[in-house]
């Protein structure tokens, strides 16, 4: 349940769902990059960083 959460949030704000996942870590500053370039790349980052774990 928390991780259908966490993708609806990262659909929404990608960097949101990343750092409900791993803090603020590199993967959260990554993804704030991603985002930044586009939309998409940081959506696809934090759907994988979500699944992942």
């Amino acid at each position: 349940m928390a991780d259908a959460i966490r993708v609806i949030l990262s659909v929404i704000i990608p960097p949101v769902g990343v750092f409900l996942q791993v803090g603020l870590g590199l993967h959260f500053w990554l993804n704030i990059l991603l985002t930044i370039l586009g939309y998409i790349p940081g959506l696809v980052h934090a759907i994988w960083i979500i699944a992942k774990k």
